[in-house]
Parts: C-alpha cells; sequence; structure tokens
C-alpha cells in the first residue's frame, strides 16, 4: 500500500510515518516502478504498535528500545520491565505535578468574581505579584512551609 493509504490504516499525518521512518522506527519500504513508497502489513502493525505507546505517553525512544527487544524472543523480559516501571514512575511524577497545578488553579479562581473591572482582578494581581517573585497580600505566603 502507498503512503497516504498507511498512515489513514495507522491513524496518522503521512508525515508522521515519513517521521518514524526517518527515525528507523519503520523499515524503509520498498519502491514502486513510479518510485511511490510500497508498504506491507508489518507496517501497519508496527505504526499501531507505536501510535499505542504513544497514547501511554511513552517516549520515541522508549518505543524504539521496545521495537529492538521485540525483534528477539528468546531473552528475559527484565529490560521491558524496567522500561514500563521507569515510565510509570514518570507518569506519577508527572501526576503529582498535575495535582499542584490544578491547586495553584483553583487558588487563582478563587481570587476574583465575576463583574468586577481587571484593575480590581485579582487573579491577575497575584499572577504579577507571583511573576515578580513576590506574594500578594491577597493571598499570603502559607505558614510554617
Amino acid at each position: 500500500m502507498r503512503i497516504g493509504e498507511l498512515a489513514r490504516q495507522a491513524g496518522m499525518d503521512v508525515q508522521t510515518v515519513r517521521y518514524y521512518e526517518k527515525e528507523g522506527l519503520i523499515a524503509p519500504p520498498g519502491r514502486t516502478v513510479s518510485g511511490y513508497r510500497a508498504y506491507g502489513p508489518e507496517a501497519l502493525e508496527r505504526l499501531n504498535f507505536i501510535r499505542h505507546c504513544r497514547s501511554l505517553d511513552m517516549a520515541l525512544a522508549d518505543v524504539k528500545r521496545l521495537l529492538v527487544l521485540s525483534r528477539d524472543k528468546s531473552v528475559s523480559c527484565d529490560e521491558v520491565n524496567a522500561l514500563v516501571h521507569a515510565h510509570l514512575g514518570r507518569v506519577r511524577t508527572k501526576r503529582a505535578a498535575l495535582d499542584q497545578l490544578e491547586k495553584q488553579l483553583a487558588t487563582l479562581d478563587a481570587q476574583c468574581a465575576s463583574g468586577h473591572r481587571i484593575a480590581d482582578c485579582g487573579i491577575l494581581e497575584e499572577l504579577i505579584h507571583a511573576a515578580h517573585g513576590e506574594a500578594c497580600a491577597c493571598h499570603p505566603p502559607a505558614r510554617g512551609k
């Protein structure tokens, strides 16, 4: 199949397929007599694998390593387990950061009720003070921290 059909079936852009090919995530395809890329079903299978790994927010380097490891069915899966465990740690760290971000945004949201003028906007005041590294009078720093 040609690259457009492969991309459509894999649910991605043609540019993404080309990028993955350039990065060595999929094998370079054969060419038709007229010079078009000609992909087989294994390319679609690999792109589906890559897309699924990316939906789990795995880095392309990790996906590439998984693809390399998948070629040798006789090796231990310890490296795969370690890779997934490390990724889980990154996801947990990101989740904690998102929880903190949510708290900060909720605090900002509570700074201002609608109907005020920009000059009296508690959210903008808080953001301006934070940008200068200052505590806002409308939101004093927490004690004991």
